[in-house]
């Protein structure tokens, strides 16, 4: 199978025109004819990653966040980003991000599942094409639990040691939002659908504290404490879908420590 077929397999699912539209998604490097035998799966093309795909001897690079993102005018070794793009290419790699289209098309419904949401509603539609689809979730709880309670939820279904909480401890929850990554932009669709918490990554202080003075509580579980759900299920998609193709995983390392 080569670069085009798997790029047909993962676009049956999370179709390009679902990305949005300050995004960049696809091939972003390499040959859409080099013939793959085995892929590697990570969250970020980050200088280990790409070092742990080439050393596996992978022939395939598929990631959530995009390399690139803006337009590049040299690509050279004196730049980190112009580097890892040589590296990809010096070891005829194939290089493919699948990013806010996974997100509309899967991430919301993922990470719902993740929190037992039952009857989930989309949490931002950004598209309404053949059916709405959007990102992140929200749900009504079946019980009412604390915001401390919630917190401790959210790190058994992340596996997190720890997360961030702009909120009292005591606010009863009963109506969740979770949005993976970061999060700061649907706080106002949290706040206008009723949501007590939002679960979210990459918030600022004034985004919390001013998201508790409108009576919405933050879990902030980092960016990539929520989205590292992507590896685990984007290998087990191509399993299922891709025959004699070995799937590799970058194992779950947070970007930072908290001491």
């Amino acid at each position: 199978m080569v670069c085009r077929e798997v790029m047909d397999v993962i676009e049956r699912a999370y179709p390009k025109e679902y990305a949005l539209e300050w995004d960049n998604v696809g091939l972003l490097a390499g040959r859409d004819d080099k013939e793959v035998g085995s892929i590697y799966i990570a969250l970020d093309a980050t200088d280990e990653v790409i070092e742990a795909a080439a050393s596996e001897g992978a022939d395939m690079l598929v990631t959530h966040h995009p390399l690139i993102f803006s337009g590049l005018k040299k690509i050279h070794n004196r730049d980190f980003i112009g580097n890892r793009i040589l590296r990809l290419i010096q070891n005829d790699i194939s290089y493919y991000a699948m990013h806010t289209n996974y997100d509309v098309c899967r991430m919301g419904r993922l990470s719902g599942e993740k929190m037992g949401f039952v009857k989930p509603e989309i949490l931002e539609v950004t598209c309404e094409a053949d059916m709405p689809r959007g990102i992140g979730e929200i749900a009504e709880l079946t019980k009412k639990i604390s915001l401390r309670e919630c917190a401790e939820t959210v790190k058994t279904a992340f596996g997190l040691t720890t997360v961030k909480i702009y909120g009292n401890m005591k606010k009863d929850i009963e109506r969740v939002a979770i949005c993976p990554g970061s999060g700061k932009s649907v706080i106002g669709e949290a706040v206008k659908k009723g949501a007590d918490v939002l679960i979210t990554g990459d918030i600022g202080h004034h985004d919390g504290i001013d998201s508790v003075a409108r009576g919405l509580a933050v879990i902030d579980a980092g960016h990539y404490g929520v989205e590292h759900i992507f590896i685990e299920d984007a290998a087990q998609y191509l399993n299922e879908n891709l025959s004699g193709i070995k799937i590799m995983k970058a194992p779950i390392i947070h970007p930072f420590q908290v001491v």
